[in-house]
C-alpha cells in the first residue's frame, strides 16, 4: 500500500485551498435569501434576475468586448515583437527593446494606469485624441499589458522551432512573408492560442488599469463588481461569477480536448508513417531473369 507523503498531502492543501472558495460561491449563487451569509434555500431566482440588472450585464458584454479585442492585438504585436527578438539577433537597441517589451510584467500596475493616463491627457491636449476615456483607452492599456506575455510565450516557441524548414522553403522560392504565414504560424499556433486565451483572461480579470484609463459609461465587469462589493455582496454577483466560472470551465475543457485530439491524430499520423517507411525498407524488390528459350538453349 502507498503511503500518503508529504508532498501529495501539500498538493491536495493547495487544490482545497484554491478551489474550495469558487465551490462556496457556486453553491451561495443558489442561496435564496438576500443576505450572503445566511442560507435560505435553493433558488434559481438571482440568475433569472440578471436578465433585469442591465447595469451589470452591460458591464459583462462591455469585458467580453474589450477582452476580444485585446487578445487579437496583443497576438498580433506580442508575434511580431517576439519575432523581432528571436530572428534578429543584431540590430542597434536590441536589449533596450527586449527590456521595452518585457517591461510591463515587472511594471506594477499602478504605476503603467498612471503613466497611460497621463499619456492620453496629453494626446487629448495636443492632437485633440482622445476626447474622452472609454473603451478604447481601455483597450490600448490592456494590449500595452497583454502584448509582453504574449511575446514572452511566443519566443520561447520560437527559439525551439527547427530552422530547416523554413530555410528549405525559401530554398525552393517561397518569399519570406509567404514563409512566415504558411510554415511559421502553424507550427507556433498552440503558442498563439495560449497567448490570446491568457491575454483574453487578463484583460477580463484587470482593475488597476481600467480604472485609470475608464470614463463615464464604460464600467467593466471587474469595476462593477468591486464598487458593488464595497457596500456588501450581492447574490447577483456570486451568480455572475458563478457563470464565469462556467464558462471558463467549458473553454478548457473544449480546448484541452480537441487538442488532445489533434496530438493523437498526429501521433497516428507518426506512427504509421514509420510502420509504412520500415515495410518498403523490409521488401525486397524482384529481380527479374531473362526467359530461357530453347533457340537461345
Amino acid at each position: 500500500m502507498k503511503r500518503f507523503g508529504f508532498s501529495k498531502l501539500m498538493l491536495v492543501l493547495g487544490l482545497v485551498f484554491i478551489y474550495l472558495p469558487m465551490l462556496i460561491l457556486v453553491i451561495y449563487s443558489f442561496n435564496a435569501s438576500k443576505l450572503v451569509t445566511v442560507w435560505g434555500g435553493w433558488s434559481v431566482k438571482w440568475y433569472v434576475g440578471l436578465l433585469d440588472n442591465t447595469q451589470l450585464m452591460g458591464s459583462v458584454m462591455r469585458s467580453l468586448e474589450i477582452a476580444c479585442y485585446t487578445a487579437v492585438a496583443a497576438v498580433a504585436l506580442g508575434t511580431l515583437a517576439a519575432f523581432v527578438l528571436t530572428r534578429v539577433t543584431r540590430f542597434k537597441g536590441r536589449t533596450l527593446f527586449g527590456g521595452l517589451v518585457t517591461a510591463p510584467l515587472v511594471m506594477p500596475e499602478v504605476i503603467t494606469g498612471l503613466s497611460l493616463l497621463l499619456l492620453f491627457v496629453a494626446m487629448a491636449q495636443l492632437i485633440g485624441w482622445p476626447q474622452e476615456r472609454g473603451i478604447v483607452t481601455i483597450w490600448i492599456a490592456h494590449t500595452t499589458f497583454c502584448a509582453a506575455y504574449v511575446a514572452v510565450v511566443v519566443s520561447a516557441r520560437l527559439r525551439e522551432l527547427d530552422l530547416s524548414i523554413e530555410e528549405a522553403a525559401m530554398d525552393l522560392g517561397a518569399r519570406p512573408w509567404k514563409v512566415f504565414f504558411l510554415i511559421t504560424i502553424p507550427m507556433i499556433a498552440p503558442s498563439l492560442a495560449a497567448g490570446g486565451m491568457m491575454s483574453f483572461a487578463l484583460s477580463l480579470d484587470d482593475l488597476v488599469l481600467a480604472s485609470f484609463v475608464s470614463g463615464p459609461g464604460s464600467t467593466t465587469l471587474p469595476m462593477e463588481v468591486f464598487s458593488a462589493v464595497r457596500l456588501g455582496v450581492k447574490p447577483e454577483i456570486n451568480a455572475v461569477a458563478s457563470l464565469i466560472l462556467l464558462s471558463v470551465s467549458l473553454v478548457t475543457f473544449l480546448v484541452w480536448y480537441f487538442s488532445r485530439q489533434a496530438e493523437e491524430r498526429r501521433r497516428r499520423a507518426i506512427q504509421q508513417a514509420i510502420e509504412e517507411s520500415a515495410a518498403g525498407n523490409w521488401k525486397q524488390p524482384e529481380v527479374r531473369r531473362p526467359a530461357v528459350t530453347p533457340a537461345s538453349a
